[in-house]
């Protein structure tokens, strides 16, 4: 028989997508049952990565649902919902959906705050579609993208100075939870010169969401940037598809010619929704309760981002990874440095001593530097980081007032520059340090130490 259109499709195109019914008949299959998140259904065929909806026709609890179809095995497909299952009941009705695999974009997305689906969170109206493009994003030859060659002022200067970003680079902002991860991404969000801004708010407390957008981006920032939030409570598939949507956007404004930073908070949610889906599915467990997708993914995405091909635009993206109980040896910590173009950690126990923001600029690496920065530049960097270090290895002993002055020249100078560095080292969330004041700021922080030694 001929499927009829259900208000789940007509509500679904007021937002633009491509997702329908088939025009023509189709077999449907039934629900067998749900374990842990995964439905199981049967009597009909579906590519995996392919929609269907589940549609439970009892007349007291009519529920619609659309749900991926994960896998499959013995005649019955592995389906993953990307809304709630509330109503739906054994023996309800799985329907292929066909156009699902691409989605809308349009400069109308600007100034807005999209779910992980697309659709509006702001109430602002529906959105113009200028183009369809993959989920899964383009494939960019790597011998053809444009080489990381010149620097990217993120407005802060402890970064500008001496972890200096390149545009198209891919960095992760390393944290554990309350030392000033989100504020510093804020930072970039309102200092970073870039055409346009998407951030990607995946897993995150959704009181976070009206926060960011509000307060953090403002007014002014909102107009170049386009928000995707799939807060903690959606599904483990619609955060995934949050983190997707987010880049595709970034990976479309970048084929229109622009630079576009890509901030996502957070690589670690997005890992953690997968390993629902995983170990859902029936994926063995490896590191950590890990499956071995989630290590595959995150190369998946992360590659995504960078220079295009020369002529195009760019994606700066910057990656936060929450590092559990504050250990930098977490599996998804460890997998995304070998990954990412660099890192910045941001320490607690620098956060504890007052100063913001919290970046431990010894355990943190800029992997493009030698390409971006001229060799004064370098040599600045490497100078002021022994300062940094030699203090830190004579912390303890300088606290308690033990460290006797003459014993080290490179501890004497850091302890008698101090208050110097601290300054460089820190700044006011409300002020903007750009590239030449902090490259200057540097220099006089590094002359004023050669007068000294000479």
């Amino acid at each position: 028989m001929r499927l009829e259109r259900t208000s789940f499709a007509k509500r679904f195109e007021a937002y633009g997508e491509a997702i329908k019914l088939p025009s023509q008949p189709m077999l449907e299959g039934r629900l067998l049952r749900m374990v842990g998140l995964t439905l199981e259904a049967e009597g009909l065929r579906a590519a995996v990565g392919s929609r269907c909806l589940v549609i439970n026709d009892d007349s007291y609890h009519p529920t619609e649902v659309e749900a991926e179809v994960m896998g499959f095995s013995s005649g019955k497909l592995y389906l993953m919902p990307v809304g709630s299952l509330a109503g739906i009941a054994p023996g309800a009705r799985v329907v292929p959906l066909v156009n699902t695999g691409r989605l809308p974009m349009g400069m109308s997305m600007l100034g807005r705050v999209l779910d992980g689906a697309g659709r509006a969170l702001d109430g602002k109206g529906g959105m113009r579609a200028e183009d369809w493009v993959p989920m899964d994003g383009p494939v960019i030859n790597p011998l053809k993208r444009h080489p990381i060659s010149e620097p990217l002022d993120v407005g802060i200067r402890s970064i500008n100075g001496l972890l200096t970003v390149g545009r198209g680079q891919r960095l992760g902002l390393f944290a554990g939870s309350g030392v000033g991860k989100s504020t510093l991404l804020g930072m970039m969000t309102r200092y970073t010169a870039a055409d346009v801004i998407v951030v990607g708010l995946i897993g995150e407390r959704g009181r976070e969401v009206r926060d960011f957008v509000e307060s953090t981006l403002g007014e002014e920032g909102l107009r170049r940037a386009v928000v995707v939030a799939s807060p903690a409570d959606r599904p483990p598939l619609a955060r995934l598809h949050g983190a997707y949507r987010a880049t595709a956007i970034a990976e479309w404004f970048r084929d229109q010619g622009l630079n576009v930073l890509l901030l996502m908070d957070s690589l670690t949610r997005f890992a953690q929704a997968q390993r629902e889906i995983g170990l859902s599915v029936g994926e063995p467990p490896t590191t950590r309760g890990y499956p071995p997708s989630v290590f595959a993914k995150l190369p998946a995405l992360v590659e995504r981002a960078g220079n295009g091909a020369k002529g195009r635009g760019s994606i700066t993206a910057f990656y936060t990874v929450l590092t559990e109980g504050d250990d930098p040896q977490d599996p998804i910590a460890d997998a995304a440095r070998a990954i990412l173009d660099g890192h910045i950690l941001l320490s607690r126990r620098v956060a504890d001593s007052g100063l913001y923001p919290a970046i431990d600029v010894e355990s943190s690496v800029s992997r493009v530097v030698t390409e971006i920065a001229d060799e004064p530049w370098r040599l600045r960097i490497r100078k002021l980081k022994r300062l940094v270090s030699a203090y830190s290895a004579n912390r303890d002993l300088i606290a308690i007032g033990a460290y006797q002055r003459g014993n080290d020249a490179a501890t004497d100078e850091a302890l008698e520059r101090w208050p110097e560095i601290m300054e460089f080292l820190g700044q006011d969330v409300a002020k903007a340090a750009d590239l030449p004041h902090s490259q200057a700021a540097l220099q006089r922080l590094v002359e004023q130490e050669n007068e000294r030694l000479t």
